[in-house]
C-alpha cells in the first residue's frame, strides 16, 4: 500500500511555519510515502520563490502542485529544477510541466494539476480534454502508474464534481483546491476514485481565506479593492487528506481528513 499525504493551498509565512510543525510528526505517525503540497500561494499568496519552496521541502514536503498564480513570482526557472508542477492547462508555450511522474518505494505515481475553468479570470484550455491528452499520450496499459492522483485547482464545486466523475475509475484521486474552505464530502466512487471538492488550505485561520478580516470586510462594503493583508501570527490551520492506495489495483481503498489548528506566536 501506498500511504500519500496531500496537503491544501499553502498560505504565506504562517502556512510555511504550520508546515514546520506538523508534516513531520504526520510522516512518522502515520508511516507516510509520499508529500505533496499546493504551493499556489506559498510565497506570501503570490505562487512560489526559491526560498519558500526550500523551506517546504526542509519541513517535508516532496512534491508540489499550483494553480491561477503559478507565475506571479516571475521565478519561472523554478519549475525546470525543483519538484513543483504547474497546472497542465495553461498555454503549452508556459514555463514547466503539468504532470510529473514520481518512483516512491518501487512504484511511479503519475501526479497532476489542473486549473478549472468557471468564475476563474483567464482562458484556461479544456481540464477535461487536457487529462484525457495527459493520460492518452503518456501511458499506454503496459507502463500505467501505480497511481494517478489530480489536483483540480477551482472555483466551481460543479465542475469538480464534473472532472471527477469524468476519470472516474481512471486515476486514484481528484483532489480539489484553491477555495481554501476544507468540504466535508470526502469519498471513494466504486471505481476505486478517491474525491474532495476540497482539502482546504494551511495558513492563518482568523480572517477571510488567510488574509484580514477588516480589510476584506471593507472591500465588501466599499467596493473598492484594498491591498491584502496576510497576517504572521494567530491561530494557524492545516488542512489535508491522507490516501492509502493499493499500488497493485490503483485503486484508493481509505482517504482520510486531517485538520489541525496551532497557535503562532
Amino acid at each position: 500500500m501506498l500511504k500519500i499525504l496531500f496537503i491544501g493551498d499553502v498560505f504565506g509565512k504562517m502556512g510555511r511555519i504550520t508546515l514546520k510543525r506538523t508534516v513531520g510528526k504526520l510522516k512518522s505517525k502515520h508511516k507516510i510515502d509520499l508529500v505533496i503540497a499546493n504551493a499556489d500561494n506559498l510565497a506570501h499568496g503570490k505562487g512560489v520563490t526559491e526560498a519558500t519552496i526550500k523551506e517546504a521541502r526542509e519541513a517535508g514536503v516532496d512534491w508540489f502542485t499550483n494553480g491561477d498564480h503559478a507565475f506571479d513570482s516571475n521565478q519561472n526557472e523554478l519549475y525546470e529544477h525543483q519538484p513543483i508542477i504547474r497546472p497542465a492547462n495553461f498555454p503549452p508555450n508556459a514555463p514547466g510541466k503539468g504532470w510529473a511522474v514520481i518512483n516512491v518505494k518501487g512504484a511511479n505515481i503519475l501526479l497532476v494539476n489542473l486549473l478549472g475553468r468557471v468564475f476563474m479570470k483567464m482562458n484556461y484550455d479544456c481540464p477535461f480534454r487536457k487529462i484525457d491528452e495527459i493520460l492518452a499520450n503518456n501511458f499506454l496499459p503496459e507502463n500505467k502508474p501505480s497511481a494517478i492522483i489530480v489536483d483540480i485547482h477551482a472555483e466551481a464545486t460543479s465542475e469538480k464534481i464534473a472532472l471527477k466523475n469524468y476519470v472516474d475509475g481512471r486515476v486514484a484521486a481528484v483532489l480539489g483546491t484553491h477555495t481554501h474552505i476544507p468540504t466535508a464530502d470526502t469519498q471513494i466512487s466504486k471505481k476505486g476514485t478517491a474525491f474532495i471538492s476540497d482539502v482546504g488550505m494551511v495558513g492563518y485561520n482568523e480572517g477571510c481565506i488567510g488574509v484580514d478580516k477588516e480589510l476584506i470586510i471593507k472591500e465588501f462594503l466599499t467596493q473598492i479593492s484594498q491591498q491584502k493583508k496576510i497576517p504572521d501570527k494567530g491561530e494557524s490551520i492545516f488542512c489535508a487528506v491522507l490516501l492509502t492506495i493499493d499500488q497493485k489495483t490503483s485503486r484508493t481503498e481509505s482517504i482520510k481528513q486531517i485538520i489541525e489548528k496551532i497557535n503562532i506566536t
